[in-house]
């Protein structure tokens, strides 16, 4: 990858944590899908999907996933299938890289201050509901106190409008919505839902990437953008962790 296609975690992760989310840029993929599109699933060519998968570090060991919003964690090993059904991945294996695809939800990943440890979590309002960040840490060996966590690009809250079904789920962060500029509609700060659950279960270190992906069009994929702009999807970024073999 060129340093214009992906960005590194500012956090201070053991030197043998490996860490990186890309960016819309500096891939095969064509319009609406332009240019780094790493999702198989969204209608773009194949050819440039797999190449622009080859162009991520230790792209042969990337663990993909069919996320489908709910809240499993997989423990992976060298022999995990690919694209099972679930939305985060942990392994205290060297070399394997844990992977969650976004364009608005919340890429969270984790690693434990020894660096023997890793997770990547795929968090949308569904997943922070059901408990997907909750559950990975359980999957997780490492005491949460030892965690480090770092929130990647995701839909800030002024540009996320969600109806009142959304707020029901969420009885303990009112707090995190406010009136939208539609009638009945809801404004929700995923981050500060995912900072208190993060919080809740002991993990104090958390960094964040502050970019909106709704905002910035040039450097990042947008799923509610792309539908306000009339299309049938665009493409995703990934976020990605590996501890060096």
């Amino acid at each position: 990858m060129t340093a214009l296609s992906f960005i590194t975690p500012n956090w201070p992760a053991p030197k043998k944590v490996q860490a990186f989310s890309t960016l819309r840029a500096g891939g095969a993929s064509q319009f609406p899908y332009d240019s780094f599109n790493v999702g198989a699933h969204v209608g773009d060519d194949n050819a440039a999907v797999l190449a622009n998968r080859q162009r991520l570090p230790r792209y042969q060991h990337v663990k993909w996933l069919n996320q489908v919003h709910g809240n499993d964690c997989i423990l992976l090993t060298p022999d995990s299938e690919q694209n099972q059904d679930a939305d985060a991945t942990t392994t205290t294996y060297s070399g394997l890289v844990c992977a969650v695809m976004s364009a608005d939800c919340l890429p969270i990943l984790l690693c434990n201050n020894q660096g023997t440890e890793i997770a990547a979590v795929h968090a949308g309002w569904k997943g922070l509901a059901d408990g997907v960040i909750e559950n990975s840490c359980k999957v997780m060996h490492s005491n949460p106190g030892n965690l480090l966590a770092w929130i990647g690009p995701h839909i800030s809250q002024k540009n996320y409008e969600v109806n009142e079904t959304v707020l029901k789920h969420f009885d303990q962060y009112t707090h995190c919505f406010t009136k939208g500029l539609s009638k009945g509609k809801y404004q929700v700060d995923l981050q500060t839902i995912a900072l208190e659950k993060l919080t809740a279960i002991g993990i104090t270190n958390v960094y964040t990437a502050d970019l909106c992906t709704y905002e910035n069009d040039q450097q990042l994929f947008s799923h509610r953008r792309a539908t306000h702009q009339g299309l049938a999807d665009t493409g995703r970024m990934v976020s990605g962790i590996y501890l060096e073999p």
